[in-house]
């Protein structure tokens, strides 16, 4: 009696070391210090390359770190050979083994008098960071996946495409955050890693930042009002040249503003009253979209320097308008591109501007010498007022 219970004792201390009996060869199984606190022993069965292929991918998949392999139909002589290749195929060309898997030990015995191999997996990545994974059909579907990240000032994305293709990330994260800059304070630096080879790919994006996400939220929460009151100052029922004009003067009579390029764009034109051309077209087109208006960014040079400015759709007409320009010539301007003299820009990109034909017929209104019955007096061109300089402030406010 005394002895059956030194068995039990015996027994039961062996079952919580982890360890597992495979008819009498002991199996060492150390959970990986990342992974779920208790320990997995799942069971499947294969009976050639592909079966013992798809079972390794499951395990994977679930984060499994302990399991048996049944290998009673595997063609004994070719089930070590199998193994090593599987083992091969799970840690460099499935994908998700590829991303998440550290190292595999397999070792061959038996499982109830059975052909069995037992498996151990430990992982570089943790069960929980597996679930975060996006599961996509195909790399446009990272584009959703993205966006949600830049808004929250995630530090990463991991996708595992399906229909994996060739995508410039680094050019999908600065296009939507130039797209939004209402919402995406800083443009990260993104490292882009693949995983994995054939159709299928995971795909890590790692996102640096230069301030916090508290200061980004921050940021953020201070420049919304600025925003919304920008659609509000718009004028309902005015023609769209008149709204574009509204808005023009809502965002340059903010400040005496000073040139100066800033990793923070729209919080420091808004804030601050410094920005590049890049800043305010960006900021300017982001107002028409939420004023229900049609406005993009066009990047270029003038006279030969890097040049952001804008294109808008007026009564069906496309024109440029750069801020800038404007600001120093005296007021909002729409221009054809033949009025674009020094600038040059990517002309298969962008539409044509080649402004509004005015039909004969069309009345127009009663010109000064109609009315007055005096000759008109020819145009003079007043003197550019000369700019003031601004103070630069401090980019960022102390929070």
């Amino acid at each position: 009696m005394k002895r059956k219970g030194i068995l039990l004792l015996l027994a039961a201390s062996l079952l919580l070391t982890g360890c597992s009996w495979l008819d009498g060869r002991y199996v060492s199984a150390i959970p990986h210090k990342e992974q779920r606190q208790e320990i997995q022993t799942d069971v499947v069965s294969a009976s050639n390359y592909q079966e013992l292929m798809a079972a390794m991918e499951s395990l994977i998949a679930a984060g499994t770190e302990n399991a048996t392999i049944n290998v009673v139909d595997y063609p004994s002589d070719m089930v070590e050979s199998g193994m090593t290749m599987v083992v091969r195929y799970a840690r460099n060309t499935y994908p998700l083994g590829a991303y998440a898997v550290e190292d595999i030990h397999c070792e061959l015995g038996t499982s109830g008098g059975l052909p069995a191999l037992a498996v151990t997996i430990t992982y570089r990545h943790s069960w929980a960071e597996l679930q975060q994974i996006y599961r996509l059909e195909n790399v446009n579907d990272a584009e959703t996946v993205i966006a949600e990240a830049l808004e929250s000032y995630d530090a990463n994305a991991v996708l595992l495409v399906e229909n994996y293709f060739s995508r410039d990330f680094t050019q999908l994260v600065q296009d939507y955050a130039a797209e939004h800059p209402e919402t995406v304070m800083e443009t990260p630096q993104v490292a882009v890693s693949l995983y994995g080879s054939g159709l299928s790919r995971v795909v890590e994006l790692n996102f640096t930042y230069q301030n916090s996400r508290d200061v980004l939220r921050q940021m953020r929460s201070q420049v919304k009002p600025v925003f919304n009151s920008a659609v509000l100052y718009v004028s309902g029922d005015g023609a769209d040249r008149q709204k574009f004009s509204q808005l023009y003067g809502f965002l340059m009579e903010r400040f005496d503003y000073t040139i100066e390029t800033s990793i923070t764009p729209a919080y420091s034109l808004l804030r601050h009253g410094v920005g590049d051309s890049r800043a305010f077209a960006i900021v300017y087109a982001a107002m028409c979209r939420e004023a229900g208006l049609e406005c993009m960014t066009v990047t270029g040079t003038c006279s030969g320097e890097p040049r952001t400015w804008n294109m808008v759709l007026d009564n069906g007409y496309y024109y440029h308008v750069d801020l800038l320009r404007c600001s120093e010539t005296g007021g909002y301007r729409e221009l054809t591109d033949s009025e674009m003299r020094n600038y040059v820009w990517d002309y298969s990109s962008y539409p044509e501007c080649t402004g509004v034909i005015v039909p004969e017929t069309q009345e127009t209104e009663p010109s000064h010498a109609e009315t007055t019955g005096e000759p008109a007096a020819e145009d003079v061109t007043e003197p550019e007022p000369p700019t003031e300089t601004a103070v630069p402030g401090e980019i960022f406010e102390d929070f």
